[in-house]
């Protein structure tokens, strides 16, 4: 019997599949120096973390939005979830146990927000965009008041106490600079960030990019629409709860803050800084964001929400899809005026 060999379309799409994933230098200078950060600012790693669990929210969102077409409002209710799944692992493990420990930590607040997620997700494929931002919306504003009523298990308006994670790994203790913080959130926001990216890179996320294009024909030529999004719908709440764990780990508290609607506004507006899309639109968006909230706060404390809407609706606009497609923009018009030239 001969050899079955790959077809030229099967070679072709193999080719364009390792192209895509493929990392670029601009990526890899993006992550030196996000990691050289903890030499370039060692009196501000703690911001720096709440940085990069702000980004890993943010391309939380990302994987629905800018990828599967999923307008939502309820990641902030995911984040929450994972922030008080964790901070219960930690503090009924009295620093001790195996459930206090920090790693174990982030699989159980990231697992219990996949589960709500893949249980929600059901209601967020039925109807429109609208229908979707109202469920999502819903789903958000129904898990704040029962953090608020369960005050027997979450501490009710006085937030959960007590939040005393172990060293992570059984090594590196949590320290007042943030020194441990900060890498710990690094570490798990660049493994993260991999592992989604290899997933939209991959054919499962090309048909994702299809599905927000046109969700009739990808309907009609046979692919599982719904079982697709109910899959990056359930991945995108795991991300969003382990950032809520990263939260409640590092601060060593976690409150009704922390599920309140301004977290999920504050990671799609986040989104609409960096650019939808693209993966780091979230982590550029996140260090705009954080950024811009702390300088203006110092200088403006009773008017940064002004001056940080003013920046919003300019950057809407007057700039297409956020500052990743300013800057894709100009990169285009600089090849077009070299190749003219």
């Amino acid at each position: 019997m001969s050899a079955i060999t790959p077809s030229t379309e099967a070679i072709r799409a193999r080719a364009v599949l390792l192209g895509r994933s493929r990392w670029g230098v601009a990526e890899i200078i993006f992550w030196v120096l996000a990691f050289a950060c903890y030499w370039l600012f060692p009196t501000k790693l703690s911001l720096l973390s709440e940085i990069a669990i702000l980004g890993l929210v943010a391309l939380s969102v990302d994987l629905v939005l800018g990828y599967a077409g999923i307008v939502t409002l309820g990641q902030g209710a995911f984040f929450g979830i994972g922030a008080y799944a964790a901070g219960l692992a930690a503090k009924h493990g009295m620093g001790t146990s195996l459930w206090s420990d920090p790693v174990i930590g982030l699989f159980i607040g990231g697992g219990v927000a996949a589960v709500i997620g893949f249980a929600t997700s059901f209601l967020v494929l039925r109807g429109s965009d609208m229908t979707r931002l109202m469920v999502t919306l819903g789903v958000a504003l129904i898990v704040d008041e029962v953090v608020n009523q369960m005050k027997w298990l979450t501490g009710g308006s006085d937030g959960l106490q007590g939040v005393l994670p172990s060293a992570v790994l059984g090594i590196w203790e949590f320290d007042l600079f943030g020194r441990v913080a900060f890498v710990y959130s690094m570490v798990v926001l660049f493994v993260l960030f991999v592992i989604a990216r290899a997933l939209v890179k991959s054919p499962f996320g090309l048909s994702l990019q299809a599905i927000k294009g046109n969700m009739l024909r990808t309907r009609a030529i046979g692919m599982p629409v719904n079982a697709r999004l109910v899959a990056v719908y359930t991945v995108a709440a795991f991300y969003a709860g382990v950032a809520g764990a990263l939260a409640a780990q590092t601060t060593q508290f976690a409150s009704p803050d922390y599920v309140a609607f301004h977290r999920s506004a504050d990671a799609m507006l986040m989104l609409v800084f960096g650019g939808a899309g693209h993966l780091y639109g979230g982590l550029l968006g996140s260090i705009i964001f954080r950024t811009m909230q702390d300088v203006l706060g110092n200088i403006t404390p009773q008017y940064w929400q002004f001056w940080l809407g003013v920046t919003l609706v300019a950057l809407v606009l007057f700039v297409r899809g956020g500052i990743l497609g300013l800057l894709g923009n100009m990169l285009a018009a600089w090849r077009r005026k070299g190749g003219a030239s």
